[in-house]
Formats: C-alpha cells, structure tokens, sequence
C-alpha cells in the first residue's frame, strides 16, 4: 500500500471516542496532581537554584505569546482526534505519559527556580497569566514538560495529518516552543532538555515495531553488556564534564544522552533500536543521536581514508564502507544497481537503486540467522548488475555477510577458501573470532544438511 493510500484509509478511520476519553480522564488529573506536587515541593523546600546563561536577560517579554502557550492544552486533547486505532491512541497516550514522569521526576531530583520578575500585565493577555499563576509557580524548569509534550503532540499532527497541513502546523509549533521564552516561563536550557525528553518518548515508542525497552528485545550476550558499559561510562564522564565546565560546555550533555542511548540499545541487544526505515532513522532520533552519529562518520572515514572504494568480490557482488549517493553512482562500471546495508547506526544514500537492511550491531558478532538471512539477500539482490554490500567501514559486519552468501551458494568450500578470496580483493577485512566461529558453524551446518539430503 503506498503511503497516500494508506494516509486517506487512516484518515476515514473511525475515531476512537471511548478509548480516547479513558486516557484523557486518567492523563488530566495525572498531569495536575503530578506537576502540583512538584510545584508545591518546591516552594515549601524555598528552591532558589536557577540555570540561565547571561545573554537571556535579552529576551523580550512578548505578553500576546501567551495565547500559542496556552493553546497546547487544546491541542493535547484534539490530538487523540489524530489517532485512528486503538493502537496509535495506547501509543499517544503513553507517549505524553512518559514525558509526564521522566519531567516531574526530574523536578523533584533537581528543582530549579526562574530567576527574572514577570512584567505586570493588563487586560485580556494578563487575566490569561492570571489563570496561568492560579495553578503554576516559578519552579518546574529543566526539562520543560511544555516542550516534552509539545514534541509528542507536534509528533502526532503531523502523522495524522495531510501534507498540506503541515507549514500551518509547524509554524504554530514553532511559536508554542518560543513562547516558554518569551512569556518567561522558562530558561533557554529547559528548551532543548524538554525537547529531549520529548524526543525519547518518541523513541521509547515507536510508531511500528515493539518498545527498544521492551522485555522481549533483551537476548544480550557478554559482548552487548561490555560495549554498553563502554558507551554508559563515556555518557557519564559527558556529563560530569558537562556539570563541572558550565556553561557552553553545557552542550557535551548532548553527547551523553547520544552515549546512554546508543548503551540502552546495545543492551537490549537489538539493531532494530535504531528504527531506521528506508535508509534512514526518525527525526526524533536522529536529533538525539546526531553527535554519536557524527563521531561514528567521522571514524568511519578516518579508518578507510586510504582505501575509500569498494572492492569486486565475486560475481558482481562488491564490499566496501557505507556510500554516498554519488558512490553509488561512480563506485562501480555503470554505477551500483543494488544496495544491502548492514549498518544499523549511519543513514543510507537513497536513489534508484534497489534497496535492502538488516540492523546489524557494528561489533557485534551476527548469529546463524542473520548470515542466512543476510546470505538470502545478497542472492536476491544480485544479478541485474554491481551488488554494494556496505556497513561503516566494510571491513567487518559487511565482509561477514558476503562470506556467509559464499559459503550458503558453493562459491567457497570452507571459511578459509571464502577468507582467502576476500581478503585478496580487500585486504583490510577484520573477523574476530567469534566472527569466524559462528561461520565455521553454519558450515557445520550446511554439511549437515547436505549428508540428510544425501541419505534421503
């Protein structure tokens, strides 16, 4: 089903009125009582803290921006009106849930205090500030549970609505997030860690597929737990730098959170954390990963700088590092018609070519499964001219999967004869031992199979 079809079915989808006005009977109360109780903690502890950076005092006060402030409590009741399953309202719903807890947990573990006085306002805008002071406080900062929901709310519009909808929808967004500004309800800093929060409960609960959390995606082996303890430690020496520095350095709590998630999906063992469709991952996720995703290109590059291009393996089947569109176009005689990529963490060229993923964890030795899954494809792929198999480098989750496609087809005999052909078009290849054991296995097993079909 193309995606126009698919929209215009969703959109004459019964709206699920009762399992909408559940969540939104549970949420309402939830969202009052939970953001009070921090509010009035606060106060009655006298939180004097505040975080803001000197070049704020600049920020006008914008009395009329309250209206775009306010008009998110709106719009967080008519988006359920956008959720045509029961399925898309449970996700919506747990969605603006999450930001709810991880925000207020945050409120009470590190409460913070808005350090500029409120202009007075008249008339119509200042009853509107009234009625806000009537139920809000000067606490309740960092993340900003305005933007959090916002996220997930600007999230929903835009899924559940036309294209044409989305300039009007991304403008007043726009205006919602400024307002925190500028109708002084919030520090520049509450904005971006708001927005994070906003972006993982995105993640958290993906529009297809299972929770990256959920209990069912856990298969972790020694080799998952040790490089997600690496990434965990590199997110806190982040951000205890972050702490430490202060202000620009502020930024490196960017680069923690890319680390703590990369380790949360390296500990729930599973490619498939990094949600990446069609070449590439989801906004959200991409903003959130965007300084682990720069440093894994950059290294990337620095690894293969002096071997760049592909290499012809066999059979018009290639292996090199993860391609740019012109790489596709260039890499080979008459360009590449075919594209597998086995890199679960960089985005992918999109073009003409055919396409195929498999979420491969870079480090990670594949099991049975993904080499003849991976096998498969190679063959499916092939034959109507140059196959790239990619991963960052090529040198590895890659170089596997051709080995595997080798050894499944008769191309090679043992693991050693199908190492000896690769490694001579591409010398810089590099199997761990786990690599080769789980090869020597699907050998193993193919000799097997083979005696079975014989004494038949």
């Amino acid at each position: 089903m193309n995606l126009s079809v698919a929209t215009a079915s969703m959109t004459r989808a019964p709206f699920q009125w009762g399992r909408s006005l559940a969540w939104l009977l549970f949420l309402a109360p939830f969202f009052f009582l939970s953001y009070g109780y921090s509010n009035r903690l606060a106060a009655e502890n006298g939180v004097t803290d505040s975080l803001f950076f000197a070049w704020e005092r600049h920020i006008p006060f914008v009395p009329w921006t309250i209206l775009p402030y306010w008009s998110i409590d709106f719009l967080y009741g008519i988006s359920f009106l956008l959720c045509r399953s029961k399925s898309a309202v449970d996700r919506h719903a747990l969605r603006l849930l999450t930001a709810q807890l991880i925000s207020v947990a945050c409120f009470i573990a590190f409460p913070l205090h808005f350090a500029f006085a409120r202009p007075q306002v008249d008339g119509f805008f200042g009853t509107l500030f009234d009625l806000l002071m009537g139920f809000d406080q000067p606490y309740n900062q960092a993340p900003s549970l305005h933007i959090g929901l916002l996220v997930v709310i600007w999230a929903g519009f835009v899924a559940g609505l036309p294209r044409r909808w989305h300039v009007p929808v991304h403008v007043w967004g726009a205006l919602i997030g400024i307002s925190v500004l500028t109708t002084f309800q919030h520090h520049f800093i509450d904005v971006p860690t708001g927005a994070l929060v906003g972006f993982l409960c995105l993640w958290i609960w993906p529009d297809a597929g299972r929770s990256p959390l959920s209990i069912h995606a856990f298969r972790m082996t020694p080799v998952h737990r040790r490089l997600a303890l690496r990434y965990g430690l590199g997110a806190v020496v982040a951000i205890c730098a972050a702490v430490a520095l202060g202000g620009i350095a502020l930024w490196l709590s960017w680069c923690a959170a890319a680390l703590a998630l990369v380790g949360a999906i390296y500990l729930s063992a599973d490619g498939n954390g990094f949600q990446k469709r069609d070449g590439r991952h989801p906004f959200a996720l991409a903003v959130m990963l965007a300084p682990y995703q720069l440093g894994a290109w950059i290294n990337s590059r620095i690894w293969t700088r002096h071997h760049p291009r592909p290499d012809a393996i066999i059979d018009d089947v290639w292996l090199g590092r993860l391609p740019r569109g012109e790489d596709m176009r260039t890499g080979a005689p008459g360009g590449f018609s075919a594209l597998f990529d086995l890199c679960a963490e960089l985005p992918a060229p999109r073009g003409d070519w055919r396409y195929a993923y498999q979420p491969w964890l870079d480090l990670i030795p594949p099991t049975e499964a993904q080499l003849r899954e991976a096998a498969a494809t190679i063959e499916d792929l092939r034959g109507n001219g140059p196959l790239l198999v990619c991963c960052a480098l090529g040198y590895s989750r890659s170089a596997c999967a051709v080995l595997a496609w080798m050894l499944i087809t008769g191309r090679a005999g043992s693991v050693d004869e199908a190492m000896r052909i690769v490694h001579a078009r591409r010398p810089h290849i590099v199997l761990s031992a786990q690599h080769r054991m789980t090869l020597e296995t699907l050998v193993q097993k193919l000799h097997e199979t083979g005696m079975e079909k014989g004494h038949a």
